[in-house]
């Protein structure tokens, strides 16, 4: 340890009792100062001395205030963007699948049934989470619903006939950013709801609970019955009653009463409402109830017989009551 010298250039050596610690020249300091201004240093607290830190190497740069200057720390170096490209593929994936299932999917329009309100090609984004609440369709709304039985029974699939491509198809229909070729769903408008009497007659017009729909989005030249006339029918409670706007080109509710449910659709079976044209672009809307369905008797038909018994049953009751409340004033008179 002796024979280590730091700053050799000053030609000092090793002082006495150093104990085998270095020695430090006065240019160790600053380069130009002499020796004497080095004792100084020395003396007031700054110099050589007990728990001081030894000035920086010649060469080397040390903080002003004389403190331990800290090591660098080690700084991760940035991944670079392919690195993270797979990573943020993969979160996007994850999203997309969980909007898929419980908020949007996006459905293809395979057919000309429900023209003039969508085209073939059509996409559609439907809703998918309000039925997780417990909404049910209401009347006027364009649902999307799987095949309750038979319905589709003759259409066949359009799947690509490329391996490739038909897996491409598969992976981004899984996570709801392609429609689905193979999947067997329907779209059709709600027209009754379950404990609605529905009918039409001739031609038409098609008639809710006694109230007679005014339905500007039915096909030009077509009318309300089309060429299947039914009913008069209740709707199943827990059901829906379904045509599609091209009354003359769609196998809805009307061509399926020989059915289970009498060609009324299960609420079970229903994905969502479609509430938007999202492509193409040049033929973006929103899918609104019409307003013939807010009609004040529409809703209000169901119910009327129920209010109507129980008032009847209210003023055949009312003598009653009021014997039994005059009762007692008689058997306290007594």
């Amino acid at each position: 340890m002796g024979d280590l010298v730091i700053g050799a250039r000053s030609g000092a050596g090793e002082p006495e009792g150093s104990g085998g610690r270095a020695a430090w020249s006065a240019d160790a300091v600053t380069p130009s100062a002499p020796a004497e201004e080095a004792a100084a240093q020395s003396a007031d607290g700054h110099g050589d001395g007990a728990g001081d830190v030894p000035p920086p190497l010649p060469g080397e740069s040390g903080p002003a205030d004389g403190t331990e200057e800290q090591p660098p720390r080690n700084e991760r170096k940035p991944r670079s963007f392919w690195k993270e490209l797979p990573i943020l593929i993969g979160i996007a994936l994850v999203l997309a699948l969980v909007i898929k299932t419980f908020f949007v999917q996006a459905f293809s329009i395979p057919s000309e049934s429900m023209q003039n309100t969508l085209q073939v090609g059509d996409r559609v984004l439907v809703d998918k989470l309000t039925p997780w609440f417990g909404a049910e369709p209401e009347r006027g709304e364009v649902v999307v619903f799987h095949d309750p039985g038979g319905w589709l029974a003759d259409e066949p699939t359009q799947e690509s006939s490329n391996s490739f491509v038909r897996g491409v198809q598969d992976v981004l229909s899984f996570v709801g950013l392609m429609p689905s070729d193979n999947e067997k769903d329907l779209i059709k408008r709600v027209i009754a709801v379950g404990g609605d009497t529905v009918e039409c007659e001739g031609d038409g017009p098609v008639k809710v609970n006694g109230i007679a729909l005014d339905e500007p989005y039915v096909y030009p030249g077509n009318t309300p019955c089309g060429t299947k006339p039914f009913g008069p029918l209740k709707v199943p409670d827990g059901r829906i009653w379904v045509m599609g706007d091209h009354r003359a080109d769609s196998l809805d509710s009307r061509f399926h009463m020989d059915q289970p449910g009498g060609g009324a659709v299960p609420v079970d079976d229903v994905i969502g409402r479609a509430f938007v044209v999202a492509w193409p672009v040049n033929r973006w809307s929103t899918l609104s109830v019409p307003d013939t369905f807010d009609q004040k008797g529409l809703a209000a038909a169901v119910p009327a017989v129920p209010a109507a018994a129980g008032t009847v049953g209210a003023v055949a009751l009312l003598p009653l009551v009021r014997r039994l409340r005059n009762r007692p004033d008689r058997d306290r008179r007594s």
